[in-house]
């Protein structure tokens, strides 16, 4: 995992009692939370459970992690076991089958899944850093269905000629953020 300054920054101010720092990792963080969940079938009460108990942990240890560009691996590995504990204890109440597979969940599998969902945190960040007629015009091509250029135009008071430089344009702000070519590894200009 690469160093991500803003994580180190997130996890320092946060040792210091910073709750704003303290919401923005939980806000950051909490989708990989349930996605891991998801992954080792838990839902509902059960992940909200695990959720729970993986964030009392970060609590009672933030100030022991020694590399805070570390803490993604920490969670995935803190909600990987909090979810085995989770399925060891409904073992008396659900069957759940084998459980000797669970122990051997596919590693790699994981570690894609936190990269992938680092990628989807920076290029939400590096949206928002865009500026807004960059962010109405990108929302506005993406949407699904797309809306048609006439539209755009009238939307945004771009010309319909100078939509398709302005979203290029967009894109390659978009691109060359650092958050964003922090993960993806792209050279900035």
């Amino acid at each position: 995992m690469r160093d991500d300054p803003s994580v180190v920054d997130l996890v320092e101010r946060a040792r210091h009692g910073d709750a704003r720092a303290w919401d923005a990792l939980v806000d950051r963080y909490a989708p990989l939370v349930w996605a891991i969940c998801r992954r080792f079938g838990l839902g509902g009460a059960d992940a909200e459970d695990v959720a729970a108990s993986v964030w009392l942990r970060l609590v009672e240890r933030l100030d022991t992690i020694r590399e805070p560009a570390a803490l993604p691996g920490w969670l995935a590995t803190t909600v990987r076991r909090e979810c085995l504990t989770a399925l060891r204890g409904r073992r008396h109440q659900v069957l759940v089958g084998d459980e000797s597979n669970l122990d051997s969940v596919d590693e790699p599998a994981f570690e894609e899944l936190l990269l992938t969902q680092e990628r989807h945190i920076a290029l939400r960040a590096a949206f928002d850093n865009l500026p807004e007629h960059c962010r109405h015009l990108l929302t506005l091509l993406f949407d699904d269905p797309p809306a048609p250029y006439a539209q755009i135009s009238s939307r945004t008071g771009t010309p319909v000629g100078a939509i398709g430089p302005t979203r290029r344009r967009c894109l390659d702000r978009l691109r060359r953020d650092p958050t964003l070519a922090a993960v993806v590894g792209v050279e900035q200009s």
